[in-house]
């Protein structure tokens, strides 16, 4: 090398080094992300099946493999916004709401799930897409105990998306989201209206065959 680049293979080598690590990083932080992935579906599949409990020990389970992923990443602040760390904490945060809601508890916020912001709010969108199913599963069994306190729920996180009024290149296309809430929303409502209404003919029907 001439003497104005006498330097250059000792700083090659020092950023080699750096890029080996942070790519020794990622090989640690992207597993734990799709087990996390898999896990928060599991836990999603088990609230539909209402084993509530077994739900809730796969999202802490997923809950751990964040917090790996999250500690591999932490001297790379990059790897910690990168896609699948965002992808594995919003389906950790639709997970967590979704069993949250469906058994009645209070809506727990981003710090208690320590996720980021937009990957929660993109989970709470998500969510209404479980919960619309979990209602029609259980339309489909004749049971409508939850129908109007899921669906105002439901209304509730359209209501407060559609407030986050940000470029995409800050919240990650949450704009897409809500609009995917907007249809799940007004075709529960119709659903659920439908069921209700014939409830109550239903019922009004089994009344007058008793009096009679």
């Amino acid at each position: 090398m001439s003497g104005l680049t006498d330097n250059l293979e000792p700083i090659a080598d020092k950023i080699r080094d750096s890029l080996a690590a942070k790519d020794a990083a990622r090989e640690k932080v992207l597993p734990r992300c799709r087990e996390a992935i898999r896990h928060c579906s599991r836990a999603i599949r088990a609230v539909h099946r209402q084993e509530f409990d077994r739900a809730q020990e796969l999202l802490k389970s997923a809950r751990s493999l964040l917090a790996e992923a999250e500690q591999a990443a932490s001297a790379y602040g990059e790897l910690g916004y990168a896609g699948f760390v965002r992808d594995a904490q919003k389906e950790f945060a639709e997970g967590s709401i979704t069993l949250a809601l469906v058994t009645g508890k209070r809506l727990p916020d981003p710090d208690e799930l320590g996720v980021d912001a937009v990957a929660y709010l993109k989970g709470t969108g998500e969510a209404v897409g479980e919960l619309r199913r979990y209602l029609l599963d259980s339309m489909r069994r004749g049971d409508l105990s939850q129908g109007e306190v899921l669906l105002a729920a439901m209304d509730d996180i359209y209501n407060t998306l559609v407030t986050m009024d940000f470029p995409d290149a800050i919240t990650g296309g949450l704009r897409h989201t809500t609009d995917m809430v907007r249809g799940v929303l007004e075709r529960t409502r119709s659903d659920l209206t439908l069921a209700m209404g014939q409830k109550g003919v239903v019922d009004k029907l089994d009344e007058l065959s008793t009096e009679k």
